[in-house]
């Protein structure tokens, strides 16, 4: 009997001197957790309800809920309705089911939510890990989980996180010093800050302030609009901007022993996913359990950013590069939800499409050019046709012309600081306006940015009409013939502004707003080279336009189009392909966009003077190889 004893004796020993260790472990643990819990600032807008966004919710409530569905590996197949978290422990490629469809979510999610979480706080799940491969560090994690992912990578089920890294070899050590560094998680990547950075904001000195982004609830130091071109940093634009509020989430200690920590939490033992089952990027994520930085964080930490990078505001040279790629981005992703949810007709109508586009363009003539007597009568490609190859022969004349205009931008740019007390100048945002003035501030900034074009125009027609006679034509001394028809321009441009958004702030008059822009799109050549006033140049406009309004507008969208898209084109390739700073991206994409401006005035001025023909020959027949031409 003493000799069975003795073990006995000696195991209860043990168990009197861990017992308490574990204890103290857990309780350094917890107010290790209380005292940096984060501060989540969340964004009001959701695109649903006002001032009710995604919120961190407690997890318990997914469990034993009747409209949460547990689904097999094995296809959709329905395992069982409401599991508990004990069920899921263990479970491998398995997947939680949520109600609603995740490609094509409407609001429903956040309305679920709101009914699950009533009467419920939001909850942070706090998890204080060390790494083998990194002894006397510590890191202090918090996770946070959102029911959908209302992103570019739509999808059911999200987890987020925050870590803080320590100088110390446990929790007791790390209530003694403060933290080394932070890291935000962002996509599959983090940015990280120094305790102290001016970046990071602290309530009470120790509660970070996390900015969830709206919809992907990336976590960020500040209120911006993000930009990121990799899959660490998430292709597209994060939102950040208020209005905010902000959320003191309950804080729900998880044990850093293993063991304890699934007997605790059993969800903790779930190796499935956690949202409804699709392709690649918009499946349900895996748990906190299954990434890196849970069992390696101080390595995980090693990856992490020094910096996100804000899109920068809207610039004097028009849409910038990271604006059309912010755009293009949320576009592609629409698009591809369409192909994953409707394989069969997404390819059906986009074949449709493109059949239809390739008849369009079969159905206009596009040759001879002839870019010179540029008083004749063309079909719809010879005008475009016609117009590329006068502008791509006279490249240095033309680019001249959009050079030169970009100091006209800029001084338009003052002159709506001056005015409306808002402008921004190569990307850097200065102000903005709003209220009972707005429909004025629309009226003054449109009829600023169509004098800059109409300029470019009348500029344009100057030296368009120099060449056809065999003279020499500068950039210069184009804009000086065109300096007299600047005053009328203005005044025929303000008119046709004020009396189209007149229209278009009523939805019913909007399609006689789109037919008056139309008629009054020739404006800056009539007066230009016709030397008429401005109400006699928007009604000589609307006579040259009437019978041929759908040439005449599609033209001008077309070459407008083809003009406006290229500098941000090239601008958002550069995003992805280079690492060049986006304030750089966006004034080489304005260059561009300044340099191909004169494009659009060149489009236009074959358009008016096909226009101008058919009006004056209406009698005349259409001849085989080139269309009838006027004398100037």
């Amino acid at each position: 009997m003493p000799f069975r004893a003795a073990p006995l004796v000696a195991l209860a020993a043990v168990a009197c001197v861990l017992v308490p260790a574990a204890s103290a472990d857990s309780a350094d643990e917890q107010a290790l957790a209380a005292r940096y819990a984060p501060v989540v600032r969340l964004v009001e807008h959701n695109g649903c309800e006002p001032g009710k966004p995604y919120l961190p919710i407690d997890v318990n409530l997914l469990f034993d809920e009747p409209t949460v569905a547990l689904r097999g590996p094995w296809g959709n197949d329905l395992v069982t309705i409401g599991p508990s978290a004990k069920q899921l422990d263990g479970l491998f490629e398995y997947h939680l089911d949520f109600p609603g469809n995740a490609l094509d979510p409407g609001c429903g999610y956040l309305r679920w939510e709101r009914q699950l979480v009533e009467g419920h706080s939001p909850t942070v799940y706090a998890h204080v890990a060390t790494d083998p491969g990194h002894p006397g560090k510590l890191a202090l994690q918090y996770w946070l989980f959102y029911v959908f992912n209302n992103w570019n990578n739509l999808h059911e089920g999200d987890w987020e996180m925050v870590q803080l890294v320590f100088d110390a070899p446990n929790a007791a050590e790390a209530l003694r010093r403060s933290p080394a560094e932070i890291g935000y998680s962002q996509h599959e990547g983090a940015e990280r800050a120094g305790w102290d950075d001016d970046k990071l904001e602290r309530v009470d000195g120790t509660h970070p302030v996390v900015h969830p982004a709206a919809g992907s609830h990336a976590n960020f130091y500040d209120e911006a609009l993000y930009l990121g071109s990799s899959a660490s940093e998430g292709v597209g634009c994060d939102d950040t901007r208020g209005p905010t509020f902000d959320v003191r989430p309950v804080v729900r200690t998880i044990p850093s022993d293993p063991q304890a920590a699934v007997r605790e939490y059993p969800w903790l033992g779930f190796e499935g996913r956690w949202g409804e089952l699709h392709p690649s990027f918009f499946n349900g994520p895996t748990g906190p359990n299954l990434k890196q930085q849970w069992t390696e964080p101080i390595a995980w930490a090693a990856d992490w950013r020094s910096r996100s990078f804000t899109v920068p505001g809207g610039s004097v040279f028009g849409t910038n590069a990271t604006d059309f790629f912010c755009g293009a981005v949320g576009r592609g992703s629409s698009a591809l939800v369409r192909l994953v949810q409707q394989p069969l007709l997404f390819t059906v109508v986009l074949a449709a499409l493109v059949l239809l586009l390739i008849f369009l363009l079969t159905r206009t003539r596009w040759q001879p050019s002839a870019p010179l007597h540029v008083a004749r009568r063309r079909t719809w490609g010879q005008i475009l046709s016609a117009s590329a190859r006068m502008y791509g022969t006279r490249f240095p004349l033309f680019a001249g012309l959009g050079l030169v205009f970009i100091p006209i931008l800029l001084l338009v740019s003052l002159l709506q600081a001056l005015v409306l007390h808002a402008t921004s100048i190569l990307g850097v945002q200065t102000g903005g306006g709003s209220g009972p003035l707005a429909f004025i501030v629309l009226t003054i900034g449109t009829s600023l940015t169509l004098l800059g074009l109409g300029i470019v125009q009348a500029a344009a027609a100057r030296a368009l009409v120099e060449i056809d006679a065999g003279r020499r034509a500068g950039a210069v001394q184009a804009y000086r013939l065109a300096a007299d028809s600047v005053v009328p321009l203005l005044l025929a441009l303000v008119i046709a502004a004020v009396v189209v958004s007149l229209l278009a702030s009523s939805f019913f008059l909007v399609p006689v707003a789109i037919w008056l822009a139309g008629l009054w799109c020739l404006i800056a050549p009539v007066i230009e080279l016709e030397g008429l006033g401005a109400l006699r140049g928007l009604r000589r406009s609307g006579r040259l336009v009437r019978g041929r309004w759908l040439k005449v507008a599609s033209l001008i969208v077309v070459g407008g189009g083809l003009a406006l898209v290229t500098g941000p084109l090239i601008g958002a390739l550069l995003i992805l392909v280079t690492g060049a700073p986006f304030w750089l991206v966006n004034v080489i994409s304005g260059v561009i966009y300044a340099v191909t401006m004169p494009f659009v005035a060149v489009t236009s001025l074959y358009v008016y003077f096909d226009a101008r023909a058919s009006y004056e020959l209406e009698d005349e027949q259409e001849g085989v190889v080139l269309p009838a031409e006027i004398a100037l």
